[in-house]
């Protein structure tokens, strides 16, 4: 069965993701439509690669992954559709692709151009939507645009190193529904340069020195309860992705707050990382 998934920005009041689904349906009824996420922060493109990035080598090949986010075509911004890693991505060219594909290298991208489809403010249904149904009726890419080479890439996003390899600067890339705040540095980046050297993870004015595995690392069970650290104290970690990340342990965003709050961090502010 034919897997199309939708990541955008839409959210769920309005008729966007309603009216995308039911296009689709008419034209492959027997589709199987995943919703990745529809509540990616409006126009955050590093937010949405993120979510996106982590997300798609979970469906079998073949998979075809529409892009919502900052989807309006202009010259700087055309509609591609991209085949990497075995799946289909049908975006604009606003740098989630270079962002998804940044360890990957594309195996075919086209700008699609598709005869009499007028500009559009909704270009998710009206292009993105035939092109993914194109692809997973088995059709080809060459059908549906010509062979594109400028693909978007944000560098601002990349950790910078410097000091001599002693510091590591990099930044906020997401906040998830715990308010644990994800840094674009990755454990594979931070232990080409520890060297077995101690470190201090820096974020604004407070200072980790340890990065665990898992939540509840943090802990020491060889201690009386009463004697461990716990929940509401901050910790670092290697988490799921790869990434490292700063969190809370045990926290709520409604109660007692997050990373994000309590330790005052929001997306593109600066981590440090100094080996000592």
């Amino acid at each position: 069965m034919a897997i199309i998934t939708l990541t955008t920005d839409f959210g769920h009041k309005d008729h966007f993701v309603g009216a995308i689904k039911g296009t689709i349906l008419n034209n492959l009824p027997d589709v199987n439509i995943v919703d990745i996420s529809h509540e990616i922060n409006p126009f955050n493109i590093q937010e949405c690669a993120y979510i996106l990035k982590n997300a798609y080598r979970s469906f079998p090949q073949g998979s075809v992954h529409i892009v919502g986010v900052d989807s309006e075509e202009s010259p700087e911004n055309r509609h591609i559709a991209v085949q990497v890693d075995g799946h289909y991505f049908v975006s604009a060219n606003n740098g989630v692709i270079s962002l998804i594909t940044s360890e990957i290298k594309p195996e075919k991208i086209v700008e699609i151009s598709i005869p009499d489809i007028r500009p559009s403010s909704f270009p998710v249904l009206d292009v993105f939507v035939q092109v993914a149904c194109h692809i997973s009726r088995g059709g080809t890419l060459e059908v549906i645009g010509k062979s594109f080479d400028a693909l978007k890439e944000l560098r601002e996003f990349e950790p910078r190193i410097s000091n001599n390899g002693k510091t590591i600067t990099g930044n906020v890339v997401y906040i998830d529904n715990y308010g644990n705040v994800i840094t674009n540095i990755q454990k594979s980046l931070f232990e080409a340069y520890r060297n077995g050297r101690d470190f201090e993870v820096i974020a604004r004015t407070n200072k980790i020195t340890a990065i665990h595995n898992s939540y509840n690392g943090i802990i020491n069970f060889n201690l009386e309860k009463g004697q461990r650290r716990g929940p509401g104290d901050a910790l670092a970690l290697f988490n799921s992705t790869g990434y490292i990340e700063l969190a809370i342990y045990k926290s709520d965003l409604n109660t007692v707050g997050g990373a994000s709050t309590l330790l005052g961090l929001n997306y593109r502010d600066t981590v440090t990382i100094n080996f000592l």
